[in-house]
C-alpha cells in the first residue's frame, strides 16, 4: 500500500482530512518530496524564485483505527530509498551564520554508491557518507492546535534529528481520533543543528509499519532502537529544551527500574547523552540519549 507525493498537507491538524484510514498493524509506503516541494532541482533554481507556501510538504496524513487520545502511536521506519540527487542551500539572515551570507546560494548534489558527492564553488569535492534521516515526522496536535510542518513540538514535526533514520522505532502521542500521522523532509545527510537550515535535502521513498500502543502516551516524542532509549524535546529555548528533556529521560528510567534518584542521576551523568537536534526552527530541539544495555529493563 502506497501513500504517493500527490498527498501531502503543511500543518499538523486535526481537521486534516486523511489521504487513507488503516489498520493497525499495517505496512505502508511513502512518496516524499525534499522540502522546497521540489522546486530546486538544477544549480539555476535559487531561492529567490522559491513558492513559500509549497515548502515543507508532509506527505499523509494516514488516520488510523483505534488509535485513540492518550495512547502512543508506535512507528518503525523499515527503509529509506533516496533520490538520485539532494539540494543544499544558504541564505542571508537564515541559520545561525545567515547574518554573513550575502544573498542566496544552491550546490545541487549527486548521490550514488552511499555517498552524497558535494562539489564547492572553488572546484572541492568531498564525498559524504549518506545517512538517511527523516526531518519532519509526527501526528496531529491536541484539538484546536494547527502547527505548520515546520515546527516541532510535541507532536513531532520538524524536529530534524539524524537519529530518525532506518530501523528506529517512534512512539507519538495521540492526540485526536486516528493519530493523522505524516511525514517528509528527508535528507541524504545533515549534521546536528542543521546550522545553515537545510541538510542535504531530498525526495524518498520510504516504508513504515505503524502501530498503536495503548494508554502508553509519552509527553513528547520517544525514539528507540536495539541500542538506546532516547526522548526528543522542543522548546522556545535550548536551555528550556535540555531541562525537559533530561528531567523526562530521569522519568522514564525511575518508571523502569528500581535505582534511587540519586544513582539515575549519576548514571545519566556518567552514560547519558545530551544533543542537539536542531536550532534554526521556531523552537529548538534536542535529545537526551541513554544506552540500554547498562539497564536491560529500559525499553519504551
Amino acid at each position: 500500500m502506497k501513500i504517493t507525493k500527490d498527498n501531502i498537507f503543511y500543518s499538523f491538524c486535526g481537521k486534516n482530512e486523511p489521504v487513507i484510514r488503516v489498520n493497525a498493524p499495517v505496512n505502508l509506503d511513502f512518496e516524499t518530496m525534499d522540502c522546497f516541494g521540489n522546486q530546486l532541482r538544477t544549480p539555476e533554481d535559487t531561492m529567490e524564485e522559491l513558492d513559500w507556501d509549497r515548502v515543507n510538504p508532509a506527505t499523509g496524513p494516514v488516520y488510523v483505527n483505534g488509535a485513540e487520545p492518550g495512547d502512543a502511536l508506535k512507528v518503525t521506519i523499515n527503509s529509506i530509498k533516496l533520490n538520485e540527487k539532494g539540494t543544499v542551500c544558504c541564505l542571508n539572515d537564515e541559520g545561525t551564520l545567515g547574518k554573513i551570507i550575502e544573498g542566496s546560494h544552491t550546490r545541487v548534489t549527486p548521490v550514488s554508491d552511499g555517498f552524497a558527492h558535494y562539489e564547492a564553488k572553488n572546484g572541492l569535492r568531498i564525498d559524504i557518507p549518506l545517512k538517511p534521516m527523516i526531518g519532519v515526522i509526527g501526528v496531529a496536535p491536541a484539538e484546536g492546535l494547527d502547527i505548520n510542518t515546520g515546527t516541532p513540538g510535541k507532536h513531532g514535526g520538524n524536529m530534524d534529528n539524524t537519529m530518525i533514520g532506518e530501523g528506529v522505532t517512534l512512539y507519538f502521542p495521540v492526540a485526536v481520533e486516528g493519530a493523522l500521522f505524516g511525514f517528509g523532509d528527508l535528507h541524504a545527510v545533515m549534521g546536528d543543528g542543521e546550522i545553515g537550515v537545510t541538510g542535504l535535502e531530498i525526495p524518498a521513498d520510504v516504508n513504515v509499519t505503524i502501530d498503536v500502543v495503548k494508554a502508553k502516551a509519552p509527553e513528547y516524542p520517544v525514539l528507540e532502537t536495539d541500542e538506546y532509549l532516547a526522548v526528543i524535546v522542543s522548546k522556545p529555548t535550548i536551555d528550556e529544551a535540555c531541562l525537559r528533556a533530561t528531567e523526562l529521560m530521569q522519568s522514564m528510567i525511575a518508571e523502569r527500574t528500581d535505582l534511587d534518584l540519586p544513582d539515575i542521576v549519576m548514571l545519566m551523568s556518567l552514560l547519558g547523552n545530551l544533543q542537539i537536534c536542531q536550532i534554526v526552527d521556531p523552537e529548538k530541539t534536542v535529545r537526551f540519549v541513554f544506552p540500554k544495555k547498562y539497564i536491560p529493563s529500559l525499553s519504551f
